[in-house]
C-alpha cells in the first residue's frame, strides 16, 4: 500500500503554523510586546500517561499565571523532532528511539532529556491479523509502524531477535490513526502500534511480542520528555514548574487513579474506564525516582539512562537508521539532571 503523505504533512504543516503564528505574535524571543510574557510551547502525543493530567488539568498553566502555554498535539516523536529543529516548540514528549536520532548524527539536535514520561510496558506491541502466529511468520508480509517511533524501534528488535532480516517485511510509515484505517481495510498483515490505537487492533489481532517482553530481553524503551538547550537556560523557572507539574500529575495518577482516568479520558475521548486500564500498561516514576541511578541521576552521576540511549543508537546504527554513535558520555551530558534535580528537591 503506497503512502499517504498528504494528510500526515498537512496535520504537521498546521502544527508548525500554530507555534509559528505564536512566535510572530510573542516576537522572537517569545515574549509579547508590553508586559513581559514568557510563551512555552509544548509538544504532546495522544498516549495516556501523566502528561495528559497536566494538559486537561491546566497545571502548569495554574503554576505560571504570567506566561502563555500552548500544547501542540503531534502523531510521533519524529514529527517532535522537525518541529524542534524548525524552532517551533519548547518542550515535548517524543520515545527513547527518536530522541536517540536527534541525539545522534545527522540530526544532533541541541536538546536534553529532562522527564521520563513513562517506561514503555503492554501499551506498545506488535499485533498480527488472524493466521500470523509469530514473528518470524512476518517474513513477505506488510507490517505498519510509524517510522523512527518507538514502536518501529522495537519492530526492527523484534524481527532481529527472531532471525527476520527486516529487509525481508515490508515496512510502512503510517501514523497510529492511519494505521487503524489501513487495518481495517485488510491493507497490511500487521503493526507496531501503541494504545490507544493498539487498543482497537487487538480486538481481532494477535499480540505477537509487547514492548515490555523486549524490555526484558534488553531492548528498553521509553517517552521521554526533552526541553532545547536555548529554553533551558534562559527560562529554568518555566522548566522547574513543568517538571513539578508533571510530578504532580503523575503522583496523582498513583493515589487518585479515577479521577487521573477522567482527565485522560478526556483527552482521548475514551471512557474512563478504559482510559484507566490504558493507564495501567505504563510504568510511572516520579521526580524523586528519577533521579536515582536507574534512570536520569544526579549532577555528577548521570544514570543509566545514558547507557540505555547509547545501546539504542548502536542498534540503530547497525540498522543504518542513523550515521554515527555518540559516546555515552554524550549521552550522560544530554541528561537534564541539574535541572530534574532542582525540581525534586
Amino acid at each position: 500500500m503506497p503512502r499517504n503523505p498528504s494528510r500526515r504533512t498537512l496535520m504537521l504543516a498546521a502544527a508548525l503554523a500554530l507555534t509559528a503564528s505564536a512566535t510572530v505574535a510573542c516576537g522572537a524571543d517569545g515574549e509579547a510586546a508590553g508586559p513581559r510574557r514568557t510563551t512555552v510551547r509544548i509538544a504532546y502525543q495522544a498516549i495516556p500517561n501523566a502528561d495528559l493530567i497536566v494538559k486537561n488539568q491546566r497545571l502548569l498553566e495554574k503554576a505560571l499565571p504570567d506566561a502563555d502555554v500552548k500544547w501542540v498535539k503531534f502523531e510521533s516523536g519524529g514529527d517532535v523532532n522537525t518541529a524542534v529543529i524548525a524552532g517551533s516548540v519548547d518542550l515535548g514528549l517524543a520515545g527513547s528511539s527518536p530522541v536517540t536520532k536527534g541525539l545522534s548524527a545527522p540530526l544532533n539536535i541541541p536538546y536534553k532529556v529532562v522527564w521520563i514520561h513513562d517506561l514503555i510496558g503492554d501499551n506498545e506491541a506488535l499485533v498480527a491479523k488472524p493466521g500470523i502466529g509469530s514473528v518470524k511468520d512476518l517474513a513477505g508480509k506488510k507490517v505498519a509502524t510509524p517510522f523512527g517511533s518507538t514502536a518501529h524501534y522495537s519492530l526492527l528488535a523484534a524481527l532481529t531477535a527472531a532471525g527476520v532480516d527486516p529487509a525481508a517485511v515490508q515496512t510502512i510509515d503510517l501514523q497510529p490513526q492511519d494505521t487503524l484505517a489501513a487495518w481495517t481495510r485488510g491493507d497490511i498483515d500487521a503493526a507496531y502500534v501503541w494504545t490507544p490505537t493498539l487498543s482497537e487492533l487487538t480486538k481481532d489481532g494477535k499480540v505477537l511480542v509487547t514492548s515490555r517482553q523486549l524490555a526484558q530481553q534488553g531492548k528498553p524503551t521509553a517517552d521521554l520528555g526533552v526541553v532545547t538547550n536555548a529554553f533551558a537556560a534562559k527560562h529554568p523557572e518555566v522548566v522547574t514548574a513543568w517538571i513539578k507539574a508533571q510530578d504532580q500529575a503523575v503522583g496523582q495518577a498513583r493515589t487518585a487513579p479515577d479521577q487521573a482516568a477522567k482527565s485522560i479520558g478526556a483527552e482521548l475521548g475514551l471512557q474512563p474506564e478504559e482510559a484507566k486500564r490504558q493507564l495501567s500498561e505504563l510504568v510511572l516514576l516520579s521526580a524523586k525516582e528519577q533521579t536515582g541511578p536507574e534512570y536520569l541521576g544526579t549532577p555528577g552521576a548521570p544514570g543509566k539512562l545514558a547507557a540505555t540511549l547509547h545501546d539504542a543508537a548502536v542498534f540503530l546504527k547497525e540498522q543504518k537508521k542513523v550515521d554515527a554513535v555518540p559516546d555515552e558520555a554524550a549521552f550522560g551530558r544530554s541528561l537534564a539532571v541539574e535541572e530534574l534535580g532542582r525540581a525534586a528537591n
